[in-house]
Order: structure tokens, then C-alpha cells, then sequence
């Protein structure tokens, strides 16, 4: 479910899970444990990556449809633990977007220090990325829609997510949803590229500045009672929520 590839001092970590690197609570666990593991190991830097032509498709709904409110809270748990690893991560990791990057996939991307995405080959079938939560049933969390505002500004969070919008990558570029965009071959160099530019600069200093500067993420995370992810469980049982995932889920299997 992920591959771990090695370039020099920068770690990448590559979702690898068939077929559209969809989020599980297996995949949930490796990937965080990597994370966080990796300074221990001599990774100075991270790097998230897919497929090309995707990123993650999210949330595994399918797999998350079935469970129980127990097993769901336990999950949700796992997901913002990642989340917060990303957030609060004592060493700089950027997200190489290689392609589609909806809900979850995009909320991994948030997180992280930097975006570069990648631009379709095919203009009539660009790349979108986007919180579109909301037009599969869902509710935008607060923790998430945080690091959304500090992205974006907060006006025009309220309107991409309430919206569910999912944007093409010059556009997400436009409203500083992503940082960079590149040619899909390129997206893997160019943040590895990006790290060690910024692992050039005297390391304390830069580390230091950086953990003030994104402190305000990290507290994010740091109550989970702030999270309210019992109310979000709780939603997801909702009569509206439930109708709209399986619909989904019945289209997924067509």
C-alpha cells in the first residue's frame, strides 16, 4: 500500500494502493507510522506522492460504509492522527500531487509545507483537486477547513468548500490552493528539488522559524476534544449522509 523510496537525505513516501490510492484504515496506519518514523531513520525531508494521473481518490467509502460507529470514531481517530503527524511534523514534507486529488487526498496535501501538482497532458481531462466533502453528503470539519482558510484566506474557503468545488490545477494555482505546477513527469523531482533548496539554508535557524510559523497548525490537532470528531461520526450515520454515500458507492460499482 506504500512504497518507500529513498533520495539521499529526503524520504518518499508513495501511495500505492490500486486503484486510485483510496484511503483505509490499513494505509491510514502506514502512513502515518511512516511519518512519523522517519526522522529516526535520517529522512531530513518527505516527500507524498501517487500514481501518475492520481494522487488519492480520499476516503475509501466503500470500506468505511459498512463499519459500525465504534469502528468508524476509531478510524476518523487514525485519519486526523495523520493529519496532525503531517501538521506537526519536525521536519518539512511536501505533497506531489500527480493527479486527481479529491477530499481526503487533498486534505493530506494541506497539511504539508508545499503543493506541487501536476498538469494534465490532456486539456480536456485536467487534474482537479478540491474539499468536495459536501456534494458526497459530508460535512468539512473544523480542523480541516483551517487549514483551508490559512491556504486560501477565509472568504474564499467558505465559498470552495461549501460549494464542493473541485478545481483544475491552474486554477488551484490561481487561488494559492497549490504552489507549483508541472508537467506530471516533473512533479516527484521538483519537490524533491524544492527540499533540498530549503535544507540548504542553516538548519536551526530554518528549523525554528518554520515550527513558529506553522505552530498555529499543529494546535490544530493538539485537543482532540476541539476536533469534534464525535459529531462528525455521529453525522455520518445521518439519514441524508447515508442516502448520498451509498448512491456513490452503487455508482463506484457500475
Amino acid at each position: 500500500m506504500l512504497e518507500t523510496l529513498r533520495h539521499e537525505s529526503i524520504l518518499e513516501l508513495r501511495l500505492a494502493r490500486p486503484p486510485v490510492n483510496a484511503l483505509d484504515p490499513v494505509l491510514v496506519k502506514q502512513l502515518r507510522t511512516a511519518i512519523e518514523s522517519a526522522p529516526a531513520l535520517g529522512a531530513r525531508g518527505i516527500v507524498l506522492s501517487g500514481r501518475p494521473g492520481m494522487y488519492s481518490a480520499g476516503l475509501d467509502v466503500p470500506v468505511l460504509l459498512p463499519m459500525d460507529r465504534a469502528s468508524l470514531r476509531t478510524f476518523l481517530g487514525d485519519f486526523f492522527g495523520l493529519c496532525g503527524a503531517i501538521a506537526a511534523s519536525p521536519i518539512p514534507i511536501v505533497a506531489a500531487i500527480t493527479g486527481h486529488s479529491p477530499a481526503g487526498g487533498a486534505v493530506l496535501s494541506i497539511f504539508c509545507d508545499y503543493r506541487v501538482m501536476a498538469k494534465s497532458p490532456d486539456p480536456a481531462k485536467p487534474f482537479r483537486i478540491g474539499l468536495n466533502e459536501v456534494q458526497v453528503g459530508l460535512s468539512i470539519p473544523a480542523g480541516i477547513q483551517a487549514g483551508m482558510q490559512r491556504l486560501v484566506g477565509p472568504y474564499r474557503a467558505e465559498r470552495l468548500m461549501v460549494a464542493g468545488a473541485m478545481l483544475d490545477s491552474d486554477a488551484a494555482l490561481e487561488v494559492g490552493f497549490v504552489d507549483e505546477v508541472i508537467a506530471v513527469d516533473r512533479v516527484v523531482p521538483r519537490a524533491i528539488e524544492w527540499l533540498h533548496e530549503l535544507l540548504r539554508l542553516p538548519p536551526q535557524a530554518m528549523s525554528t522559524t518554520r515550527h513558529l510559523a506553522r505552530r498555529d497548525l499543529a494546535e490544530v490537532f493538539a485537543d482532540p476534544d476541539k476536533l469534534l470528531l464525535d459529531e462528525f461520526a455521529e453525522a455520518w450515520f445521518g439519514a441524508e449522509t447515508q442516502a448520498t454515500l451509498k448512491a456513490l458507492v452503487a455508482k463506484l460499482k457500475k
